[in-house]
């Protein structure tokens, strides 16, 4: 799943412990989120479109395994 949370993150001029705070999880989480390597619980997904006052849908793009090179 690909997301905007560092584009999001770094418009805001927040660190990744910044936003580790804020959401109440650890600077790891946050790496490993916006590299993509996990996604979210949709508790987290949640905290994370209300910290940005966004969509979860805006934030997180979905993509379909059969549309990849499509």
């Amino acid at each position: 799943m690909n997301n905007r949370l560092r584009d999001l993150r770094e418009q805001m001029g927040w660190s990744q412990a910044a936003l580790a705070e804020l959401l109440d999880v650890s600077r790891q989480t946050i790496n490993a989120l916006e590299t993509g390597k996990y996604d979210p619980s949709l508790p987290l997904a949640f905290k994370i479109a209300h910290v940005f006052d966004e969509s979860i849908e805006s934030i997180f793009i979905y993509e379909h395994p059969d549309s990849k090179g499509s």
